[in-house]
């Protein structure tokens, strides 16, 4: 038996109930709270219709003068893309909805910046006149970002990123769905496909047969380990060490802003594939009964994940 309304919702970019049970170590006893134990930042690419970008002269004491995308930090009780056109319009007077979420930026589940590309809906560009503590000034940039005095240039790949996104869009438009989660976790969908077509998903036989899904730590070593961290230590203890699975992506997440006790936690939905070696080969056996490989039969759906193994049509972490 298989999840088919948990994987067609993930697939799709949407969400679905994180529940209470988790896989791997157990879940930490405290919710995820902004400003006490994590920090969400947000930022956004505008480009307008002769394809300058939007960027942002800074006001803040150390940085002040030098230049930026428009970004800050998520407030509590604020959603995701909320946030993203707050910090827009504060600093650039501008108003923006999101087209898509271009990286998932992180170190540690203590710090994750989300990265959108979003158009211009309406608003003023702020101007030196209207200069204050969020910015001195906006404007729409023509030229090479680095011949500006530039705050960081963490900046310039997200730049070149979203230049090729609008060129040839490299997974689906995928923005945060609305859905309460306690803490921060990963839904997975493991994939291991042969070069003859075959596909299976690892699916956790606790209950009805569902994605795993692991829960962050907030421990110190948790911390600087990053996201992958909880998910490398699940499938070491449930598969063999060899082959080493592939990359991250993310294929969705969920928030909602102030949910259960006001927590902040997010849920990822990441998929990540363990590399075959031969057109015939099978997936590894897991190690003990917790999971199990589900043989996708189905033909649209294996061609969905498919589709999204092959070309890494997913955002990147």
């Amino acid at each position: 038996e298989a999840p088919a309304a948990e994987l067609d919702a993930v697939l799709g970019g949407g969400g679905w109930d994180v529940g209470a049970t988790f896989e791997g170590p157990p879940a930490p006893a405290s919710p995820i709270r902004l400003g006490r134990n994590a920090c969400y930042v947000v930022l956004a690419v505008l480009f307008n219709e002769e394809d300058r970008v939007l960027l942002v002269q800074e006001a803040k004491p150390e940085c002040r003068g030098k230049w930026y995308l428009p970004a800050g930090r998520m407030e509590p009780g604020e959603s995701i893309v909320a946030a993203m056109r707050r910090e827009v319009k504060e600093e650039t007077g501008l108003e923006c909805e999101p087209l898509t979420l271009l990286a998932l930026e992180e170190r540690g589940p203590a710090w994750i910046r989300f990265a959108f590309l979003a158009r211009p809906t309406g608003g003023t560009l702020k101007t030196l006149e209207e200069a204050d503590a969020e910015s001195l000034q906006a404007v729409w940039w023509a030229g090479d970002p680095c011949a500006l005095p530039l705050r960081a240039p963490d900046i310039l790949p997200l730049l070149d990123l979203a230049a090729r996104y609008r060129c040839s869009p490299s997974h689906p438009p995928t923005l945060p769905r609305e859905l309460p989660c306690t803490l921060l976790c990963l839904r997975l969908l493991v994939a291991f496909a042969n070069n003859a077509g075959d596909l299976w998903v690892l699916l956790s036989t606790a209950g009805t047969p569902h994605l795993p899904v692991v829960a962050c730590s907030m421990s110190p070593a948790e911390l600087r380990g990053g996201l992958r961290l909880p998910v490398l230590r699940l499938l070491q203890d449930c598969l063999p060490p060899d082959p080493r699975p592939g990359p991250l992506g993310l294929l969705g997440l969920q928030h909602r802003a102030g949910g259960p006790g006001g927590a902040d936690g997010i849920c990822f939905n990441v998929l990540l594939s363990i590399p075959s070696g031969s057109p015939g080969a099978v997936p590894p056996k897991p190690c003990g009964p917790a999971f199990h490989w589900w043989h996708v039969e189905e033909a649209s759906l294996r061609g969905r994940i498919l589709q999204r193994l092959r070309a890494m049509a997913t955002v990147p972490v």
